[in-house]
């Protein structure tokens, strides 16, 4: 079960209004499964279809991440016009010949389908397969 402070999830969405109608992307980071910060990334990519986290910007979190002592909980993006689960593009990125390149690692998506209502979930993607994950926003 992943909970997720609810500040936590406005600024997510937030991110992804922010940055449509392209799709945003970032970090979440924490220690011993508890979300302590999100680190923005930049989209090199500037697309409403794909995301490519700029170099820079992960560089410098992955280094404040390990200046406090944190790990990487999960990666987010967003969908701009798509239900929050992950696209065949995201699976590949996720994987390298058939194997997870960040195993335990979550992957958060936000969904904008419903400009109104956006949707957030969790998901695991181990070895190719997609697996929902509990998720509570608190």
């Amino acid at each position: 079960m992943l909970y997720m402070d609810e500040k936590y999830a406005r600024e997510i969405v937030a991110h992804a209004f922010q940055d449509d109608p392209n799709e945003c992307c970032g970090i979440i980071a924490g220690k011993d499964g508890k979300i302590l910060n999100i680190y923005r990334i930049s989209n090199t990519e500037a697309s409403p279809y794909r995301y490519k986290m700029d170099p820079g910007d992960h560089y410098r979190s992955i280094k404040d991440m390990e200046d406090n002592g944190w790990e990487t909980i999960a990666f987010y993006h967003s969908h701009t016009h798509t239900p929050a689960y992950p696209s065949d593009t995201d699976v590949r990125m996720a994987t390298w010949d058939g194997t997870s390149i960040w195993p335990g690692v979550k992957f958060i998506l936000v969904s904008l389908e419903n400009r109104e209502y956006p949707s957030i979930k969790a998901f695991s993607i181990e070895d190719g397969t997609v697996t929902e994950e509990d998720m509570t926003i608190c």
